[in-house]
């Protein structure tokens, strides 16, 4: 019986509310997952439906960007542009995708490029970078996202 006493005193001094742990709050359980999340990447890159059979991450991505490379370039080389600049072989265009799957494109220029009419070739790319293939957004933590990403685009084949 005296046992049985010693393990109830035992039992209650050493019970969870004497050694009762301090709960984060809401805002703070937040913060703290907010912090560790890289808002830099994307778990899943924006992909056409062809690249969406590999599984690997950088296989899609990979697939991802030749076949848009590809896509503009098929639609430029049906241009003048090579004609018109021919010291112009690369554009570098800025690509959008938001996450309702519309993709935005705006050539780059640098800041020296004067040698070229830049809102001539604008209109251009404008006029024949369209119709493009249904994309699938990027995806950060199982949300669709916008996503932005700068492709160089050789124009000039030889």
């Amino acid at each position: 019986m005296k046992q049985y006493y010693f393990f109830l005193i035992l039992g209650f001094f050493t019970s969870c509310q004497y050694f009762e742990k301090q709960v984060p709050s809401e805002k703070e359980l937040l913060q703290k997952e907010l912090k560790a999340i890289n808002w830099k990447e994307v778990d899943e890159y924006p992909s056409f439906t062809g690249c969406d059979k590999l599984t690997e991450k950088i296989q899609r991505q990979q697939c991802f960007f030749e076949y848009l490379t590809q896509l503009i370039q098929d639609k430029l080389e049906v241009d003048t542009l090579s004609v018109l600049y021919p010291e112009l072989d690369t554009i570098e265009v800025k690509v959008t995708v938001f996450p309702d799957s519309r993709m935005q494109f705006e050539p780059q220029f640098s800041k020296d490029s004067t040698a070229y009419n830049i809102i001539k070739i604008d209109s251009i790319l404008h006029a024949r970078l369209v119709n493009f293939p249904k994309v699938n957004p990027a995806i950060k933590q199982g949300i669709p996202v916008k996503t932005q990403f700068i492709l160089p685009v050789i124009i000039k084949v030889e």
